[in-house]
Protein backbone atom coordinates (compact mmCIF):
# COMPACT_ATOMS: atom_id res chain seq x y z
CA UNK A 1 0.00 0.00 0.00
CA UNK A 2 1.34 3.42 -0.91
CA UNK A 3 2.26 5.58 2.08
CA UNK A 4 0.03 8.46 3.01
CA UNK A 5 1.25 11.99 2.24
CA UNK A 6 2.60 13.75 5.28
CA UNK A 7 2.96 17.45 5.98
CA UNK A 8 6.36 18.96 6.56
CA UNK A 9 7.09 19.05 10.29
CA UNK A 10 7.30 22.46 11.96
CA UNK A 11 10.78 23.39 10.77
CA UNK A 12 12.11 25.86 8.21
CA UNK A 13 14.04 23.24 6.22
CA UNK A 14 12.10 20.44 4.54
CA UNK A 15 13.92 17.27 5.57
CA UNK A 16 12.61 14.93 8.24
CA UNK A 17 12.39 11.32 9.36
CA UNK A 18 8.97 9.78 9.93
CA UNK A 19 8.91 7.03 12.54
CA UNK A 20 5.93 4.67 12.43
CA UNK A 21 5.29 3.62 16.02
CA UNK A 22 2.58 1.22 14.90
CA UNK A 23 5.31 -0.65 13.01
CA UNK A 24 7.40 -0.84 16.20
CA UNK A 25 4.45 -2.27 18.16
CA UNK A 26 3.71 -4.71 15.34
CA UNK A 27 7.34 -5.82 15.03
CA UNK A 28 7.69 -6.41 18.78
CA UNK A 29 4.65 -8.67 18.66
CA UNK A 30 5.89 -10.53 15.59
CA UNK A 31 9.32 -11.13 17.10
CA UNK A 32 7.97 -12.31 20.43
CA UNK A 33 5.56 -14.67 18.68
CA UNK A 34 8.35 -15.96 16.44
CA UNK A 35 10.45 -16.62 19.56
CA UNK A 36 7.69 -18.75 21.06
CA UNK A 37 6.43 -16.17 23.53
CA UNK A 38 9.60 -15.91 25.62
CA UNK A 39 10.51 -12.53 27.11
CA UNK A 40 11.59 -9.92 24.59
CA UNK A 41 14.18 -7.23 25.24
CA UNK A 42 13.75 -4.30 22.87
CA UNK A 43 17.22 -2.91 22.27
CA UNK A 44 16.84 0.87 22.12
CA UNK A 45 20.45 1.99 22.44
CA UNK A 46 21.84 4.73 20.17
CA UNK A 47 18.59 6.69 20.46
CA UNK A 48 16.61 3.68 19.35
CA UNK A 49 18.93 3.08 16.36
CA UNK A 50 18.16 6.63 15.29
CA UNK A 51 14.38 6.29 15.66
CA UNK A 52 14.00 8.04 19.04
CA UNK A 53 14.57 5.95 22.16
CA UNK A 54 11.70 7.11 24.34
CA UNK A 55 8.79 6.79 21.89
CA UNK A 56 10.24 3.58 20.48
CA UNK A 57 10.64 2.06 23.96
CA UNK A 58 7.04 2.87 24.83
CA UNK A 59 5.76 1.41 21.56
CA UNK A 60 7.84 -1.75 21.94
CA UNK A 61 6.54 -2.30 25.48
CA UNK A 62 2.99 -1.81 24.21
CA UNK A 63 3.73 -4.40 21.53
CA UNK A 64 4.85 -7.06 24.00
CA UNK A 65 8.44 -6.30 24.97
CA UNK A 66 9.17 -7.00 28.62
CA UNK A 67 12.70 -5.57 28.87
CA UNK A 68 14.66 -2.73 27.31
CA UNK A 69 18.35 -2.78 26.45
CA UNK A 70 20.72 0.20 26.35
CA UNK A 71 24.46 0.66 25.92
CA UNK A 72 24.99 3.56 28.31
CA UNK A 73 23.87 4.59 31.77
CA UNK A 74 22.85 7.94 30.26
CA UNK A 75 20.55 6.14 27.81
CA UNK A 76 18.85 4.35 30.69
CA UNK A 77 18.52 7.60 32.63
CA UNK A 78 16.78 9.19 29.65
CA UNK A 79 14.16 6.43 29.67
CA UNK A 80 13.66 6.71 33.43
CA UNK A 81 13.34 10.51 33.20
CA UNK A 82 10.57 9.93 30.66
CA UNK A 83 8.65 7.84 33.20
CA UNK A 84 9.44 4.39 31.78
CA UNK A 85 9.49 1.84 34.60
CA UNK A 86 10.19 -1.42 32.71
CA UNK A 87 13.38 -3.35 33.48
CA UNK A 88 16.36 -1.89 31.60
CA UNK A 89 19.60 -3.81 31.08
CA UNK A 90 22.82 -1.88 30.50
CA UNK A 91 24.51 -4.16 27.98
CA UNK A 92 28.12 -3.38 28.88
CA UNK A 93 29.89 -2.34 32.05
CA UNK A 94 30.24 1.43 32.40
CA UNK A 95 33.26 2.94 34.15
CA UNK A 96 33.29 1.92 37.84
CA UNK A 97 32.57 5.52 38.88
CA UNK A 98 29.15 5.21 37.20
CA UNK A 99 27.97 2.37 39.47
CA UNK A 100 26.10 4.71 41.81
CA UNK A 101 24.31 6.52 39.00
CA UNK A 102 23.32 3.20 37.44
CA UNK A 103 21.78 1.97 40.67
CA UNK A 104 20.14 5.32 41.40
CA UNK A 105 18.34 5.09 38.04
CA UNK A 106 17.10 1.57 38.81
CA UNK A 107 18.97 0.01 35.91
CA UNK A 108 20.14 -3.60 35.77
CA UNK A 109 23.91 -3.85 35.28
CA UNK A 110 25.77 -6.30 33.14
CA UNK A 111 28.90 -7.52 34.94
CA UNK A 112 32.03 -9.37 33.85
CA UNK A 113 34.99 -7.81 35.72
CA UNK A 114 36.04 -7.89 39.36
CA UNK A 115 36.70 -4.13 39.37
CA UNK A 116 33.17 -3.25 38.36
CA UNK A 117 31.49 -5.78 40.65
CA UNK A 118 33.44 -4.30 43.56
CA UNK A 119 32.27 -0.81 42.55
CA UNK A 120 28.68 -2.07 42.52
CA UNK A 121 29.06 -3.61 45.96
CA UNK A 122 30.43 -0.35 47.31
CA UNK A 123 27.58 1.63 45.77
CA UNK A 124 24.90 -0.84 46.87
CA UNK A 125 25.22 -0.21 50.61
CA UNK A 126 22.82 -2.57 52.34
CA UNK A 127 20.91 -3.44 49.16
CA UNK A 128 21.03 -6.69 47.20
CA UNK A 129 21.58 -5.83 43.53
CA UNK A 130 20.33 -8.01 40.68
CA UNK A 131 22.95 -8.28 37.94
CA UNK A 132 23.22 -10.06 34.60
CA UNK A 133 26.53 -11.84 34.17
CA UNK A 134 27.91 -11.84 30.63
CA UNK A 135 30.21 -14.69 29.69
CA UNK A 136 32.34 -14.76 26.56
CA UNK A 137 31.44 -17.72 24.35
CA UNK A 138 33.33 -16.63 21.25
CA UNK A 139 32.55 -13.02 20.35
CA UNK A 140 35.73 -11.98 22.23
CA UNK A 141 34.63 -8.36 22.68
CA UNK A 142 33.49 -8.09 26.29
CA UNK A 143 32.40 -10.75 28.72
CA UNK A 144 33.92 -13.06 31.31
CA UNK A 145 36.61 -15.20 29.61
CA UNK A 146 36.12 -18.95 29.92
CA UNK A 147 39.28 -19.58 32.01
CA UNK A 148 37.88 -17.23 34.66
CA UNK A 149 34.36 -18.67 34.75
CA UNK A 150 34.57 -21.03 37.71
CA UNK A 151 36.39 -18.63 40.04
CA UNK A 152 34.00 -15.78 39.18
CA UNK A 153 30.93 -18.02 39.53
CA UNK A 154 32.04 -19.07 43.02
CA UNK A 155 32.84 -15.49 44.02
CA UNK A 156 29.44 -14.21 42.86
CA UNK A 157 27.57 -17.11 44.47
CA UNK A 158 29.16 -16.13 47.79
CA UNK A 159 28.39 -12.43 47.48
CA UNK A 160 25.74 -11.13 49.90
CA UNK A 161 25.21 -7.98 47.80
CA UNK A 162 25.00 -9.25 44.21
CA UNK A 163 22.46 -11.72 42.86
CA UNK A 164 23.02 -13.13 39.38
CA UNK A 165 19.50 -12.80 38.02
CA UNK A 166 20.56 -13.30 34.43
CA UNK A 167 23.30 -15.11 32.54
CA UNK A 168 23.97 -14.20 28.95
CA UNK A 169 26.32 -14.00 26.00
CA UNK A 170 26.34 -12.59 22.47
CA UNK A 171 26.45 -14.25 19.05
CA UNK A 172 29.21 -13.31 16.64
CA UNK A 173 27.56 -14.68 13.48
CA UNK A 174 23.94 -15.05 14.54
CA UNK A 175 22.84 -13.52 11.23
CA UNK A 176 24.50 -16.32 9.17
CA UNK A 177 22.18 -19.23 8.28
CA UNK A 178 23.26 -22.65 9.55
CA UNK A 179 26.38 -21.22 11.17
CA UNK A 180 28.44 -23.87 12.90
CA UNK A 181 30.02 -21.14 15.02
CA UNK A 182 26.60 -20.19 16.40
CA UNK A 183 26.00 -23.80 17.37
CA UNK A 184 29.42 -23.90 19.02
CA UNK A 185 28.64 -20.72 20.97
CA UNK A 186 25.32 -22.19 22.08
CA UNK A 187 27.15 -25.29 23.34
CA UNK A 188 29.73 -23.17 25.20
CA UNK A 189 26.93 -21.15 26.74
CA UNK A 190 25.13 -24.32 27.87
CA UNK A 191 28.39 -25.46 29.46
CA UNK A 192 28.68 -22.09 31.19
CA UNK A 193 25.14 -22.42 32.52
CA UNK A 194 25.88 -25.89 33.92
CA UNK A 195 29.05 -24.68 35.63
CA UNK A 196 27.34 -21.56 37.00
CA UNK A 197 24.56 -23.63 38.52
CA UNK A 198 27.05 -26.11 39.95
CA UNK A 199 28.75 -23.17 41.66
CA UNK A 200 25.48 -22.15 43.28
CA UNK A 201 24.16 -19.49 40.90
CA UNK A 202 20.48 -19.62 39.99
CA UNK A 203 19.80 -17.13 37.18
CA UNK A 204 16.17 -16.39 36.34
CA UNK A 205 16.90 -15.51 32.71
CA UNK A 206 19.25 -17.06 30.17
CA UNK A 207 19.68 -15.10 26.95
CA UNK A 208 21.82 -15.36 23.84
CA UNK A 209 19.80 -14.36 20.75
CA UNK A 210 20.24 -11.05 18.95
CA UNK A 211 18.16 -10.17 15.85
CA UNK A 212 19.89 -12.78 13.72
CA UNK A 213 19.61 -15.48 16.36
CA UNK A 214 15.97 -14.59 16.99
CA UNK A 215 15.24 -14.87 13.27
CA UNK A 216 17.27 -17.93 12.34
CA UNK A 217 17.97 -20.17 15.33
CA UNK A 218 15.11 -21.28 17.60
CA UNK A 219 17.54 -23.26 19.77
CA UNK A 220 19.05 -20.02 21.12
CA UNK A 221 15.77 -18.32 22.09
CA UNK A 222 16.08 -19.62 25.68
CA UNK A 223 14.24 -17.38 28.23
CA UNK A 224 14.62 -14.02 26.47
CA UNK A 225 15.57 -12.68 23.04
CA UNK A 226 17.25 -9.32 22.37
CA UNK A 227 16.29 -8.04 18.89
CA UNK A 228 17.73 -4.70 17.89
CA UNK A 229 17.69 -3.97 14.16
CA UNK A 230 14.80 -6.38 13.52
CA UNK A 231 12.59 -4.38 15.89
CA UNK A 232 12.90 -1.50 13.44
CA UNK A 233 11.94 -3.67 10.45
CA UNK A 234 15.43 -3.83 8.95
CA UNK A 235 17.64 -6.69 7.85
CA UNK A 236 20.15 -8.11 10.28
CA UNK A 237 22.18 -9.09 7.20
CA UNK A 238 21.26 -9.28 3.50
CA UNK A 239 18.07 -11.31 3.26
CA UNK A 240 17.82 -11.95 7.02
CA UNK A 241 14.43 -10.47 7.85
CA UNK A 242 11.08 -11.97 8.79
CA UNK A 243 8.52 -11.25 6.07
CA UNK A 244 5.98 -9.93 8.58
CA UNK A 245 8.21 -7.14 9.86
CA UNK A 246 7.56 -3.57 8.72
CA UNK A 247 10.14 -0.79 8.33
CA UNK A 248 9.60 1.93 10.89
CA UNK A 249 11.64 4.77 9.39
CA UNK A 250 11.02 6.86 6.30
CA UNK A 251 13.36 9.70 5.38
CA UNK A 252 11.68 12.49 3.48
CA UNK A 253 12.49 15.80 1.86
CA UNK A 254 11.34 18.12 -0.89
CA UNK A 255 12.76 19.56 -4.10
CA UNK A 256 13.99 23.07 -3.39
CA UNK A 257 15.02 24.03 -6.93
CA UNK A 258 14.40 22.54 -10.39
CA UNK A 259 16.12 23.50 -13.65
CA UNK A 260 16.89 22.17 -17.13
CA UNK A 261 20.40 20.96 -17.84
CA UNK A 262 21.93 20.60 -21.28
CA UNK A 263 23.79 17.47 -22.41
CA UNK A 264 27.45 17.75 -21.50
CA UNK A 265 26.98 20.00 -18.47
CA UNK A 266 28.33 18.79 -15.12
CA UNK A 267 27.09 19.36 -11.59
CA UNK A 268 28.13 19.71 -7.94
CA UNK A 269 31.55 19.63 -6.29
CA UNK A 270 34.24 18.07 -8.44
CA UNK A 271 31.93 17.95 -11.49
CA UNK A 272 31.68 14.20 -10.96
CA UNK A 273 28.44 13.76 -12.91
CA UNK A 274 27.84 14.92 -16.48
CA UNK A 275 24.46 14.90 -18.22
CA UNK A 276 24.48 12.36 -21.05
CA UNK A 277 21.44 14.09 -22.64
CA UNK A 278 19.30 17.12 -22.10
CA UNK A 279 17.54 16.57 -18.81
CA UNK A 280 16.00 18.20 -15.75
CA UNK A 281 17.80 18.20 -12.41
CA UNK A 282 16.39 18.94 -8.98
CA UNK A 283 18.05 20.08 -5.77
CA UNK A 284 17.02 18.19 -2.63
CA UNK A 285 17.23 19.46 0.94
CA UNK A 286 19.53 17.21 2.95
CA UNK A 287 23.18 16.24 2.81
CA UNK A 288 25.96 14.46 4.61
CA UNK A 289 25.47 16.59 7.74
CA UNK A 290 22.06 14.91 7.92
CA UNK A 291 23.44 11.41 7.40
CA UNK A 292 22.89 11.32 3.62
CA UNK A 293 26.39 10.13 3.04
CA UNK A 294 28.79 11.21 0.30
CA UNK A 295 29.13 7.53 -0.60
CA UNK A 296 25.70 7.82 -2.25
CA UNK A 297 27.23 10.11 -4.87
CA UNK A 298 26.27 8.83 -8.35
CA UNK A 299 25.04 5.48 -6.95
CA UNK A 300 22.05 6.23 -4.71
CA UNK A 301 18.47 6.77 -5.79
CA UNK A 302 15.44 8.59 -4.41
CA UNK A 303 11.74 8.48 -5.21
CA UNK A 304 10.16 11.52 -6.86
CA UNK A 305 6.71 11.52 -8.45
CA UNK A 306 6.32 7.77 -7.99
CA UNK A 307 9.56 6.84 -9.82
CA UNK A 308 13.17 6.16 -8.89
CA UNK A 309 15.57 8.99 -9.78
CA UNK A 310 19.38 8.71 -9.50
CA UNK A 311 21.50 10.98 -7.36
CA UNK A 312 23.54 13.15 -9.72
CA UNK A 313 26.94 14.31 -8.57
CA UNK A 314 28.58 14.79 -5.20
CA UNK A 315 26.37 14.80 -2.12
CA UNK A 316 27.05 18.10 -0.34
CA UNK A 317 26.78 18.96 3.35
CA UNK A 318 23.23 20.35 3.15
CA UNK A 319 21.83 19.35 -0.26
CA UNK A 320 22.30 17.19 -3.32
CA UNK A 321 21.05 16.88 -6.89
CA UNK A 322 18.94 14.25 -8.63
CA UNK A 323 18.41 13.58 -12.31
CA UNK A 324 14.66 13.90 -12.85
CA UNK A 325 14.92 12.90 -16.50
CA UNK A 326 14.18 14.57 -19.86
CA UNK A 327 10.86 16.36 -19.94
CA UNK A 328 10.27 15.99 -16.20
CA UNK A 329 7.52 18.20 -14.87
CA UNK A 330 8.45 17.95 -11.19
CA UNK A 331 8.56 21.30 -9.46
CA UNK A 332 10.11 22.96 -6.46
CA UNK A 333 8.22 21.79 -3.37
CA UNK A 334 7.48 18.28 -4.67
CA UNK A 335 7.98 15.35 -2.28
CA UNK A 336 11.19 13.32 -2.27
CA UNK A 337 11.54 9.97 -0.50
CA UNK A 338 15.11 9.14 0.46
CA UNK A 339 14.02 6.06 2.42
CA UNK A 340 10.51 4.73 1.82
CA UNK A 341 7.97 5.69 -0.80
CA UNK A 342 5.26 3.80 -2.70
CA UNK A 343 5.71 0.06 -2.33
CA UNK A 344 6.60 -0.68 -5.96
CA UNK A 345 9.51 1.79 -5.99
CA UNK A 346 10.35 2.30 -2.30
CA UNK A 347 13.97 2.90 -1.35
CA UNK A 348 14.95 0.71 1.59
CA UNK A 349 17.68 0.78 4.21
CA UNK A 350 18.92 -2.42 2.54
CA UNK A 351 19.35 -0.43 -0.68
CA UNK A 352 21.41 2.16 1.19
CA UNK A 353 23.49 -0.57 2.82
CA UNK A 354 24.22 -2.11 -0.58
CA UNK A 355 25.12 1.24 -2.18
CA UNK A 356 27.36 2.17 0.76
CA UNK A 357 28.85 -1.29 1.37
CA UNK A 358 27.69 -1.23 4.98
CA UNK A 359 24.86 -2.57 7.15
CA UNK A 360 21.35 -1.30 7.81
CA UNK A 361 22.28 -0.51 11.42
CA UNK A 362 24.71 2.18 10.28
CA UNK A 363 22.13 3.68 7.93
CA UNK A 364 19.49 4.50 10.56
CA UNK A 365 21.98 5.30 13.34
CA UNK A 366 23.68 7.66 10.92
CA UNK A 367 20.67 9.92 10.34
CA UNK A 368 21.87 12.93 12.29
CA UNK A 369 20.22 14.67 15.21
CA UNK A 370 19.53 17.78 13.15
CA UNK A 371 16.94 15.82 11.16
CA UNK A 372 13.61 16.17 13.02
CA UNK A 373 11.92 12.89 13.97
CA UNK A 374 8.16 12.92 13.45
CA UNK A 375 6.56 10.01 15.30
CA UNK A 376 3.29 8.79 13.83
CA UNK A 377 0.69 6.45 15.31
CA UNK A 378 -2.98 5.65 14.88
CA UNK A 379 -3.31 5.29 18.66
Amino acid sequence: MAPEPSPTPPRHRPVWAEIDLDAIRHNAGVLRHHAGGVDLMAVVKADGYGHGAVPVARAALEGGATWLGVALVEEGEELRDAGITAPILVLSEPPPAAAGALLHAGLTPTVYTHVFTQALIAAAGDRVVDVHLKIDTGMHRVGLPEPAWDEAFAHLAASPRLRVAGLWSHLAVGDVPDAGYTRAQAERFADGVRRARAAGLAPDLLHLANSGGTTLTPDVHLDLVRPGIALYGNEAAPGILLDELRPAMALRSRLTFVKPLAAGESVSYGLRWTAARDTVVGTVAGGYADGIRRGLTNVGEVVVGGRRCPIAGTVCMDQFLVDLGPGATDASGDDVWLIGGPDAVAVTTADWARWLDTITYEVTCGISARVPRVHTSRR
